[in-house]
């Protein structure tokens, strides 16, 4: 059988949009939270390294793209081509240390160029930061803010800095605990995370990723830790902290 194309796939997306029911009643507002669904299900799929659902999840992002492009190219504003075209348009424009002569030895220097770059191309007086996605989720948000800051220089030039602001914030949390202070815990525990985030970007690890890691990694040891409550025919929830500290602590050992 012959490989579909990309003009396939189109044609496809405009057919359905014109015969079938469902397709016909979307809307850009219908589609948005499916979308995020859908790039969730790709994030999954990249962390269980399975190529194949990857490749599927990739298919379906692009349908949302092609959709939403139809959806607007009803209303005259712009076509999958248009999206094509600014898309290219922009990779050529921020990328002048290959398309121009500027000079970009490292990727911390490309990263400084984009911001710049990004922040000339917008309206003036419009702060760098007005780029961060106000619904992103609030820990992405806190990395895509201090890298956004740090695109023009404004973080320490070394990782003991950010070490410093961790131990820094954790000593004020500390206090506000000693006070009872509800809203001043909740504050400086807030810096705390917000320091432990841009701690993991001196180290080029994104944190969400590492705490997803941590999610399943947890998950994984507590389900053995249930099944080896079970095998000894006991039940979880009459255990008491000792033993079932004691099973976490064989669990880890196995490891």
């Amino acid at each position: 059988m012959k490989k579909k194309s990309f003009n396939d796939l189109v044609n496809i997306i405009d057919e359905l949009r014109e015969n079938c029911p469902w397709d016909k009643n979307q809307t850009k507002d219908t589609l948005r939270s499916l979308t995020i669904e859908e790039c969730y299900e790709l994030s999954d799929s990249i962390l269980s390294n399975d190529t194949d659902s990857i490749k599927k999840e990739l298919g379906d992002i692009l349908t949302h793209i092609i959709f939403y492009s139809r959806i607007f190219s009803e209303k005259e504003k712009f076509s999958i081509g248009d999206v094509i075209h600014s898309q290219a348009e922009k990779l050529i424009s921020r990328h002048p240390h290959v398309y121009g002569d500027v000079n970009a030895e490292n990727e911390l220097d490309v990263k400084k160029n984009w911001e710049l770059i990004k922040l000339k191309e917008s309206s003036d007086n419009k702060s760098i930061l007005d780029g961060v996605p106000k619904s992103l989720p609030t820990m992405l948000k806190a990395w895509r803010i201090q890298e956004k800051v740090g695109g023009v220089g404004f973080e320490w030039p070394d990782i003991s800095g950010s070490l410093d602001k961790i131990e820094e914030e954790f000593n004020e949390l500390k206090i506000e605990i000693k006070k009872n202070n509800s809203e001043g815990v909740e504050e400086e525990l807030g810096d705390v995370f917000f320091s432990l985030v841009k701690f993991s970007r001196y180290l080029n690890i994104n944190p969400v990723d590492a705490l997803e890691k941590a999610n399943i990694k947890f998950i994984k040891r507590f389900k053995e830790l249930e099944e080896n409550v079970y095998n000894d025919k006991k039940r979880i929830e009459e255990l008491g902290l000792d033993e079932l500290d004691f099973y976490w602590k064989k669990i880890k050992k196995l490891k």
